[in-house]
Protein backbone atom coordinates (compact mmCIF):
# COMPACT_ATOMS: atom_id res chain seq x y z
CA UNK A 1 0.00 0.00 0.00
CA UNK A 2 0.75 3.66 -1.03
CA UNK A 3 1.59 5.47 2.79
CA UNK A 4 3.90 8.70 3.30
CA UNK A 5 6.58 8.31 5.94
CA UNK A 6 9.43 10.01 8.00
CA UNK A 7 13.00 7.96 8.71
CA UNK A 8 15.27 11.19 10.42
CA UNK A 9 13.54 13.08 12.87
CA UNK A 10 14.57 16.81 12.92
CA UNK A 11 14.94 17.52 9.24
CA UNK A 12 13.85 20.96 7.92
CA UNK A 13 10.48 20.77 6.11
CA UNK A 14 11.99 21.79 2.91
CA UNK A 15 14.34 18.89 2.54
CA UNK A 16 13.10 16.22 0.74
CA UNK A 17 13.93 13.55 2.73
CA UNK A 18 11.68 15.02 5.32
CA UNK A 19 9.08 13.46 4.51
CA UNK A 20 9.25 10.06 1.70
CA UNK A 21 6.54 8.24 -0.37
CA UNK A 22 7.26 4.48 -0.07
CA UNK A 23 5.22 1.23 0.01
CA UNK A 24 4.29 -0.97 3.13
CA UNK A 25 2.77 -3.99 3.49
CA UNK A 26 -0.93 -4.07 4.19
CA UNK A 27 -2.00 -4.39 7.99
CA UNK A 28 -3.79 -6.88 9.39
CA UNK A 29 -6.38 -6.02 12.42
CA UNK A 30 -6.16 -6.92 15.86
CA UNK A 31 -9.01 -8.12 17.59
CA UNK A 32 -10.90 -5.22 18.51
CA UNK A 33 -9.33 -3.18 15.22
CA UNK A 34 -10.65 -1.34 11.98
CA UNK A 35 -8.72 -1.72 9.31
CA UNK A 36 -10.23 1.61 7.29
CA UNK A 37 -8.98 2.50 3.60
CA UNK A 38 -8.41 5.81 4.33
CA UNK A 39 -10.00 8.47 1.67
CA UNK A 40 -8.74 12.29 3.26
CA UNK A 41 -6.40 13.40 5.81
CA UNK A 42 -5.87 16.74 8.04
CA UNK A 43 -2.71 18.07 9.23
CA UNK A 44 -2.05 18.87 12.78
CA UNK A 45 0.68 20.62 14.68
CA UNK A 46 1.12 16.84 16.36
CA UNK A 47 2.44 15.70 13.10
CA UNK A 48 5.28 18.63 12.85
CA UNK A 49 6.42 18.11 16.23
CA UNK A 50 6.84 14.17 16.06
CA UNK A 51 8.62 14.61 12.75
CA UNK A 52 10.97 17.22 14.28
CA UNK A 53 11.73 15.24 17.63
CA UNK A 54 10.66 11.90 17.94
CA UNK A 55 13.57 9.61 16.56
CA UNK A 56 13.03 6.19 14.78
CA UNK A 57 14.24 3.08 13.83
CA UNK A 58 12.45 2.63 10.67
CA UNK A 59 9.99 4.77 9.17
CA UNK A 60 7.00 6.07 10.65
CA UNK A 61 3.87 6.95 9.44
CA UNK A 62 2.13 10.22 10.81
CA UNK A 63 -1.26 11.00 10.45
CA UNK A 64 -3.92 11.72 13.36
CA UNK A 65 -7.04 12.47 11.27
CA UNK A 66 -8.92 10.41 8.89
CA UNK A 67 -12.08 10.10 6.91
CA UNK A 68 -12.69 6.71 5.09
CA UNK A 69 -14.61 3.46 4.82
CA UNK A 70 -13.84 0.16 6.91
CA UNK A 71 -12.29 -2.71 4.65
CA UNK A 72 -12.32 -5.17 7.54
CA UNK A 73 -12.52 -5.79 11.31
CA UNK A 74 -11.17 -8.03 13.73
CA UNK A 75 -12.58 -10.68 15.41
CA UNK A 76 -14.25 -9.18 18.94
CA UNK A 77 -15.43 -5.57 17.34
CA UNK A 78 -18.92 -4.91 17.77
CA UNK A 79 -19.50 -1.53 16.64
CA UNK A 80 -18.78 -1.64 13.02
CA UNK A 81 -18.68 -3.26 10.06
CA UNK A 82 -17.11 -3.23 6.46
CA UNK A 83 -18.41 -0.56 4.37
CA UNK A 84 -19.68 1.83 6.92
CA UNK A 85 -18.27 5.33 6.69
CA UNK A 86 -16.31 6.41 9.77
CA UNK A 87 -13.61 9.50 11.10
CA UNK A 88 -11.37 9.12 13.67
CA UNK A 89 -7.67 10.82 14.97
CA UNK A 90 -6.11 7.50 15.57
CA UNK A 91 -3.33 6.91 18.39
CA UNK A 92 0.12 8.44 19.03
CA UNK A 93 1.85 5.18 19.31
CA UNK A 94 0.07 3.14 15.94
CA UNK A 95 1.38 3.55 12.33
CA UNK A 96 -0.93 7.17 11.31
CA UNK A 97 -3.37 7.89 8.48
CA UNK A 98 -0.96 8.85 5.68
CA UNK A 99 -1.25 5.45 4.55
CA UNK A 100 -3.82 4.03 2.32
CA UNK A 101 -5.21 1.80 5.14
CA UNK A 102 -5.01 2.14 8.74
CA UNK A 103 -5.58 0.09 11.60
CA UNK A 104 -7.79 1.74 14.67
CA UNK A 105 -8.80 0.11 17.81
CA UNK A 106 -12.88 0.22 17.37
CA UNK A 107 -13.20 2.29 20.85
CA UNK A 108 -11.49 5.91 19.41
CA UNK A 109 -13.36 5.74 15.79
CA UNK A 110 -16.77 7.62 15.01
CA UNK A 111 -19.58 7.54 12.36
CA UNK A 112 -18.80 10.26 9.89
CA UNK A 113 -21.11 12.79 9.75
CA UNK A 114 -23.83 11.90 6.87
CA UNK A 115 -23.77 15.54 5.78
CA UNK A 116 -20.26 16.05 4.97
CA UNK A 117 -17.60 14.85 2.46
CA UNK A 118 -14.05 13.11 3.49
CA UNK A 119 -12.39 16.10 3.10
CA UNK A 120 -14.65 18.19 4.85
CA UNK A 121 -15.06 15.42 7.84
CA UNK A 122 -11.10 14.49 8.41
CA UNK A 123 -10.99 18.41 9.48
CA UNK A 124 -12.27 17.25 12.52
CA UNK A 125 -11.86 14.20 14.80
CA UNK A 126 -8.44 15.35 16.85
CA UNK A 127 -9.83 18.97 17.36
CA UNK A 128 -13.31 18.02 17.94
CA UNK A 129 -12.28 15.51 20.76
CA UNK A 130 -9.38 17.56 22.37
CA UNK A 131 -11.50 20.60 22.41
CA UNK A 132 -14.42 18.27 24.24
CA UNK A 133 -12.25 16.29 26.29
CA UNK A 134 -10.56 20.12 27.54
CA UNK A 135 -14.48 21.81 27.89
CA UNK A 136 -16.29 19.04 28.95
CA UNK A 137 -13.48 16.53 31.03
CA UNK A 138 -10.62 19.13 32.34
CA UNK A 139 -12.75 21.77 33.00
CA UNK A 140 -15.70 20.10 33.73
CA UNK A 141 -18.51 22.80 32.61
CA UNK A 142 -21.58 20.91 32.21
CA UNK A 143 -23.71 21.01 29.34
CA UNK A 144 -26.07 23.78 29.47
CA UNK A 145 -24.60 25.55 31.83
CA UNK A 146 -21.80 28.34 32.81
CA UNK A 147 -24.17 31.46 32.60
CA UNK A 148 -22.32 34.19 34.17
CA UNK A 149 -19.12 33.07 33.63
CA UNK A 150 -16.09 33.42 30.84
CA UNK A 151 -14.50 31.25 28.98
CA UNK A 152 -11.28 32.99 27.22
CA UNK A 153 -9.66 30.90 24.15
CA UNK A 154 -5.76 31.97 23.24
CA UNK A 155 -4.98 31.04 19.31
CA UNK A 156 -8.83 30.53 18.90
CA UNK A 157 -8.47 30.78 15.32
CA UNK A 158 -6.22 27.11 15.21
CA UNK A 159 -8.06 23.83 14.66
CA UNK A 160 -8.46 23.13 18.73
CA UNK A 161 -9.72 26.45 19.26
CA UNK A 162 -12.14 26.35 16.01
CA UNK A 163 -14.18 23.37 17.88
CA UNK A 164 -13.65 24.79 21.52
CA UNK A 165 -15.88 28.31 20.13
CA UNK A 166 -18.32 26.24 18.72
CA UNK A 167 -18.65 24.01 21.66
CA UNK A 168 -19.00 26.29 24.84
CA UNK A 169 -21.56 28.77 22.20
CA UNK A 170 -23.47 26.29 21.23
CA UNK A 171 -23.65 23.58 23.78
CA UNK A 172 -22.80 26.13 27.00
CA UNK A 173 -23.79 29.62 28.59
CA UNK A 174 -20.38 30.85 28.99
CA UNK A 175 -19.61 33.91 27.29
CA UNK A 176 -16.76 33.14 24.79
CA UNK A 177 -13.78 35.22 24.08
CA UNK A 178 -11.39 33.94 21.62
CA UNK A 179 -7.93 35.69 20.63
CA UNK A 180 -6.67 35.98 17.28
CA UNK A 181 -4.57 39.01 15.84
CA UNK A 182 -4.78 38.79 11.72
CA UNK A 183 -8.10 40.46 10.71
CA UNK A 184 -9.19 37.19 8.56
CA UNK A 185 -8.49 35.03 11.50
CA UNK A 186 -10.43 37.63 13.86
CA UNK A 187 -13.16 37.30 11.79
CA UNK A 188 -13.42 33.89 11.43
CA UNK A 189 -13.27 33.09 15.68
CA UNK A 190 -16.65 35.64 15.19
CA UNK A 191 -18.10 33.62 12.44
CA UNK A 192 -17.68 30.67 14.74
CA UNK A 193 -19.56 32.10 17.36
CA UNK A 194 -17.28 34.37 19.98
CA UNK A 195 -19.15 36.72 21.78
CA UNK A 196 -15.91 38.92 21.47
CA UNK A 197 -12.69 38.56 19.87
CA UNK A 198 -9.36 40.23 21.37
CA UNK A 199 -5.55 40.62 20.15
CA UNK A 200 -3.33 37.72 21.47
CA UNK A 201 0.07 40.14 20.52
CA UNK A 202 -1.89 43.06 22.74
CA UNK A 203 -1.90 42.81 26.91
CA UNK A 204 -4.92 40.29 27.40
CA UNK A 205 -6.79 42.42 30.68
CA UNK A 206 -7.33 45.87 28.86
CA UNK A 207 -8.70 44.57 25.69
CA UNK A 208 -11.10 42.20 28.47
CA UNK A 209 -12.38 44.86 30.29
CA UNK A 210 -12.99 47.12 27.07
CA UNK A 211 -15.87 44.58 26.73
CA UNK A 212 -17.05 44.96 30.06
CA UNK A 213 -15.17 42.07 31.03
CA UNK A 214 -13.25 42.21 34.28
CA UNK A 215 -12.22 38.73 35.16
CA UNK A 216 -12.20 35.16 33.72
CA UNK A 217 -13.25 32.21 35.21
CA UNK A 218 -11.40 29.76 32.64
CA UNK A 219 -8.58 29.73 30.08
CA UNK A 220 -8.03 27.40 27.32
CA UNK A 221 -4.79 28.39 26.68
CA UNK A 222 -3.64 26.46 23.22
CA UNK A 223 -0.60 27.95 22.23
CA UNK A 224 2.50 29.60 23.89
CA UNK A 225 1.66 29.06 26.91
CA UNK A 226 4.93 30.34 28.51
CA UNK A 227 4.45 33.52 27.51
CA UNK A 228 1.11 34.09 28.78
CA UNK A 229 0.51 32.22 31.79
CA UNK A 230 1.87 36.10 34.15
CA UNK A 231 -1.35 37.74 31.82
CA UNK A 232 -3.36 34.75 32.72
CA UNK A 233 -2.80 34.67 36.24
CA UNK A 234 -3.77 38.38 36.33
CA UNK A 235 -7.33 37.80 34.54
CA UNK A 236 -8.49 34.75 35.53
CA UNK A 237 -10.86 35.18 38.84
CA UNK A 238 -10.14 33.47 42.00
CA UNK A 239 -10.92 29.81 42.19
CA UNK A 240 -10.48 29.77 38.43
CA UNK A 241 -9.19 27.57 36.30
CA UNK A 242 -6.38 27.41 33.33
CA UNK A 243 -6.14 24.09 31.20
CA UNK A 244 -4.09 23.70 28.15
CA UNK A 245 -2.52 21.64 25.24
CA UNK A 246 0.75 22.90 24.47
CA UNK A 247 4.10 21.91 25.58
CA UNK A 248 5.69 25.10 27.09
CA UNK A 249 9.59 24.72 27.85
CA UNK A 250 8.83 26.25 31.48
CA UNK A 251 5.84 26.69 33.28
CA UNK A 252 5.59 27.77 36.96
CA UNK A 253 2.59 26.97 38.34
CA UNK A 254 3.37 28.95 42.08
CA UNK A 255 1.88 31.92 41.18
CA UNK A 256 -1.27 29.81 40.76
CA UNK A 257 -0.98 29.18 44.41
CA UNK A 258 -2.59 32.61 45.77
CA UNK A 259 -6.01 32.67 43.47
CA UNK A 260 -6.30 28.97 44.40
CA UNK A 261 -6.37 28.28 40.09
CA UNK A 262 -6.15 25.25 39.04
CA UNK A 263 -4.14 23.43 36.50
CA UNK A 264 -5.46 21.48 33.83
CA UNK A 265 -3.59 19.06 31.08
CA UNK A 266 -5.42 18.23 27.74
CA UNK A 267 -3.93 15.66 25.80
CA UNK A 268 -6.28 13.52 23.46
CA UNK A 269 -3.98 10.70 23.10
CA UNK A 270 -4.02 9.74 26.65
CA UNK A 271 -7.18 7.40 26.67
CA UNK A 272 -5.61 4.99 23.83
CA UNK A 273 -2.11 5.35 24.92
CA UNK A 274 -3.24 3.96 28.13
CA UNK A 275 -6.19 1.58 27.30
CA UNK A 276 -8.52 3.39 29.98
CA UNK A 277 -11.63 2.12 31.07
CA UNK A 278 -13.61 4.90 29.34
CA UNK A 279 -11.62 5.22 26.62
CA UNK A 280 -14.77 4.12 24.39
CA UNK A 281 -16.01 7.96 25.41
CA UNK A 282 -14.10 8.86 21.93
CA UNK A 283 -15.85 6.58 20.15
CA UNK A 284 -19.09 8.34 21.91
CA UNK A 285 -18.13 11.56 21.49
CA UNK A 286 -17.12 11.34 17.86
CA UNK A 287 -20.70 10.01 17.60
CA UNK A 288 -22.38 13.08 19.36
CA UNK A 289 -20.59 15.28 16.87
CA UNK A 290 -21.05 13.65 13.82
CA UNK A 291 -24.84 14.20 14.74
CA UNK A 292 -24.27 17.80 16.03
CA UNK A 293 -22.74 18.45 12.38
CA UNK A 294 -25.64 16.56 10.62
CA UNK A 295 -28.12 18.90 12.91
CA UNK A 296 -26.52 21.95 11.64
CA UNK A 297 -25.45 22.64 15.63
CA UNK A 298 -21.54 22.69 14.60
CA UNK A 299 -19.52 23.21 11.44
CA UNK A 300 -16.51 21.58 9.80
CA UNK A 301 -13.13 23.83 10.64
CA UNK A 302 -11.93 23.36 6.79
CA UNK A 303 -9.56 25.19 5.84
CA UNK A 304 -7.36 24.40 3.13
CA UNK A 305 -7.42 21.90 0.78
CA UNK A 306 -3.58 21.03 -0.42
CA UNK A 307 -4.23 18.36 -2.83
CA UNK A 308 -3.44 14.48 -3.04
CA UNK A 309 -1.93 12.57 -0.07
CA UNK A 310 1.73 12.53 -1.26
CA UNK A 311 5.14 13.32 0.52
CA UNK A 312 5.40 16.46 -1.48
CA UNK A 313 1.69 17.50 -0.66
CA UNK A 314 2.25 16.81 3.07
CA UNK A 315 5.78 18.81 3.26
CA UNK A 316 3.86 21.67 1.93
CA UNK A 317 1.20 21.02 4.46
CA UNK A 318 3.68 20.78 7.29
CA UNK A 319 5.37 23.72 6.50
CA UNK A 320 1.90 25.73 7.08
CA UNK A 321 1.16 24.77 10.40
CA UNK A 322 5.06 25.28 10.98
CA UNK A 323 3.94 28.77 9.86
CA UNK A 324 1.43 29.79 12.90
CA UNK A 325 -0.69 31.36 9.82
CA UNK A 326 -3.48 28.28 9.53
CA UNK A 327 -6.95 29.08 10.18
CA UNK A 328 -9.22 26.05 10.50
CA UNK A 329 -7.11 22.60 9.13
CA UNK A 330 -5.19 21.66 6.21
CA UNK A 331 -6.70 18.59 4.17
CA UNK A 332 -5.31 16.41 1.72
CA UNK A 333 -7.67 13.88 0.37
CA UNK A 334 -6.45 10.59 -2.22
CA UNK A 335 -3.50 8.54 -3.29
CA UNK A 336 -2.37 9.58 -6.33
Amino acid sequence: MKAVAYSQAALPIEDPQALVDLDLPLPEPGPRDVRVRVHAVSVNPVDTKLRRRAQVSEPRVLGFDAAGTVDAVGAAVTLFKPGDAVYYAGAIDRAGSNAEYQLVDERIVGRKPASLDDAHAAALPLTAITAWELLFDRLCVPEGKGQGQVLLVTGAAGGVGSMLVQLARRLTGLTVVGTASRPQTQAWVTELGAHHVIDHHQPLLPQLKAVGIDQVQHVASLTHTDSYSEQFVELLAPQGQLALIDDPATLDALPLKSKSISLHWELMFTRSLYQTADMQAQHDLLTRVADLIDAGTLRTTFGEHYGAINAANLRRAHAFIESGKARGKVVLEGFD
